[in-house]
């Protein structure tokens, strides 16, 4: 049977082996970059600004069960990801940075998940340099501080991965508390993202171990206890949301994974070689050392001093291949969903580096220009979307920032023409806006965008559907009522202007006030800056 080789033998060349000192410290600077590149940006639209304010929600209105957006249930995606950044907001303030914080953290799972996988299979030469390519990368800079699920399935699927082959690779028995963290992992990436958090990883091993030739020591994984560990762990919301809302289970497993993942109605259509694409960019420039040479390791019976292991290298190359083969399958594609494959191409480009470029002169300082490169191009995205705003059309905070100092509670908010995902975040809402739009009609049309986001979740909860999703003709009787709130894009016309007094233009939204005029409210304690939003109002 294969067992892992010694993994203590010196990489090739004249590169040192780093003090397990050493490799933490350089595991622990990626993970401190990534938290300075989140306080660098505004949120942006829509993700960001969705997800935070489902997660924010849950932190305001006490609800920890149903994630909501808008105050309507959000049943997209299970919870895990927003009862981490609710958590993390009662503790830091509803900040986008504190939304990114488990984003952050969850990219550190990864990258520890690969040094520890890597030192097992490979030794510490090679774990260090997969450490740092994978933590230079610009899928990992990126991914790991964008707020949505992508960056915790991502890291549960790939710790699923490592605990189940290292668990097989033990000894002739699978270590049973590998195998079970295993069983976890599944759970959590359930409870992040659904299905494909337990349907990628038993893809992958059913692969690895047909190719190895492991069939027999799956007998002896601790199958008991280790799907009881799963079951406690992701099947008590499904079944609580289950049997609170009919027809829950066929929207969330229907509808939004298995007729999105087949259908072809959906946005972000792209072609098939829409992720060889994704992956070149996401661990670029490492991941074109890992596929020019991946031939020459592939072609090896054995390994190189130093070296992954062959158990390793196939459990790599399946894992990369099958995962962007699946994804490659549907329509419908985000760059995102293929964060999974990061961690199996940093270690064959660590692998392939130490072999070919190591043992060369200022191999070292080759190394780290190239890492400079994503590094400073990251760099230069999150100060571009900071105060320059690339997506100033769209964003809501300035009109946001003036809403939060002027209203008052008991104050009602109404959204026309578009949907500010922004808004309420940036502005602390306490209440949910009353969107505006022809609803019968876009019930007949939208197509896969933010209206149908708030319908469909009006559907599960109608009374607060019709109180929240009104049509155009409550606005003039709005206009006249005192603590009513107009957000409407700047290209949006009224049809009924008379009634609005216009508060701020903002770059991307104009906020309007009801006509009757009242005293000044006092300061917002939870928005920094509200005199000068008022010396704002008052300027012609």
């Amino acid at each position: 049977m294969n067992t892992v080789p010694n993994v203590s033998a010196p990489s090739s060349g004249p590169v040192a082996t780093p003090s397990p000192r050493g490799l933490w410290r350089w595991l622990l600077a990626p993970v401190v970059l990534l938290l300075v590149l989140a306080a660098l940006r505004p949120l942006s639209v829509p993700d960001e600004g969705r997800y935070a304010e489902i997660s924010r929600w849950m932190l305001v209105s006490g609800d920890w069960l149903v994630p909501r957006l808008n105050g309507l249930p959000f049943f997209h995606k299970p919870p895990l990801t927003h009862w981490g950044q609710a958590a993390s907001m009662a503790v830091f303030g509803a900040t986008p940075w504190a939304a990114r914080v488990p984003v952050v953290a969850h990219a550190a799972l990864m990258l520890l998940g690969l040094t520890l996988a890597a030192h097992r299979l490979a030794g510490a030469a090679v774990a260090r340099r997969a450490a740092l390519m994978l933590g230079t990368s610009m899928g990992f800079l990126i991914g790991g501080q964008y707020v949505n699920h992508d960056m915790g399935v991502a890291a549960w699927i790939a710790t699923a991965i490592w605990c189940f082959a290292l668990a097989l690779l033990h000894a002739e028995r699978p270590h049973a508390w590998l195998a079970r963290a295993g069983f976890a992992a599944c759970a959590l990436g359930v409870l992040t993202k659904g299905l494909i958090g337990l349907a990628l990883p038993g893809l992958v091993l059913a692969l690895w171990v047909g190719a190895t030739r492991q069939w027999r020591k799956l007998l002896h994984l601790p199958w008991l206890s280790g799907l009881a560990i799963f079951g406690l762990i992701a099947a008590p919301w499904f079944v609580w949301m289950g049997g609170r809302y009919p027809g829950f289970w066929d929207y969330l497993f229907g509808v939004q994974q298995f007729t999105r993942y087949t259908g072809s109605g959906f946005n972000n259509a792209q072609p098939w070689w829409f992720y060889l694409a994704a992956v070149a960019l996401l661990l670029f420039p490492w991941s074109l050392l890992a596929l020019y040479r991946g031939r020459a390791l592939a072609s090896r019976r054995t390994p190189a001093p130093g070296l992954i292991s062959a158990e390793g290298r196939r459990l790599c190359w399946i894992w990369l291949i099958a995962i962007v083969l699946f994804f490659s399958i549907p329509r419908s594609k985000l760059i995102g969903y293929v964060l999974p494959v990061m961690p199996p191409l940093a270690l064959l480009a660590a692998a392939a580096w130490q072999e070919a470029l190591a043992p060369r002169r200022h191999a070292e300082r080759g190394f780290w220009a190239l890492a400079a490169i994503p590094v400073a191009l990251v760099l230069a995205l999150s100060l571009a979307t900071g105060p320059g705003r690339m997506q100033a059309d769209r964003q809501s905070d300035d009109v946001a920032r003036t809403l939060g100092c002027l209203m008052r509670p008991g104050d009602v908010v109404y959204a026309a023409g578009g949907y500010p995902y922004d808004l309420p975040f940036v502005a602390q809402l306490r209440a949910p806006m009353v969107v505006i739009q022809d609803w019968p009609d876009e019930r007949a049309s939208a197509a896969d965008n933010w209206k149908r986001e708030l319908f469909e979740g009006a559907d599960f909860e109608p009374a607060a559907g019709a109180r929240l999703l009104q049509t155009p003709d409550v606005l003039p009787a709005a206009s006249r009522q005192p603590g009513a709130w107009l957000l409407a894009p700047r290209a949006f016309e009224l049809d009924d202007p008379a009634g609005w007094r216009s508060v701020r233009l903002g770059s991307g939204w104009t906020l309007y006030a009801s006509a009757p005029e009242r005293p000044e409210a006092p300061q917002h304690e939870g928005l920094p800056g509200c005199d000068d939003q008022r010396q704002h109002q008052r300027q012609p």
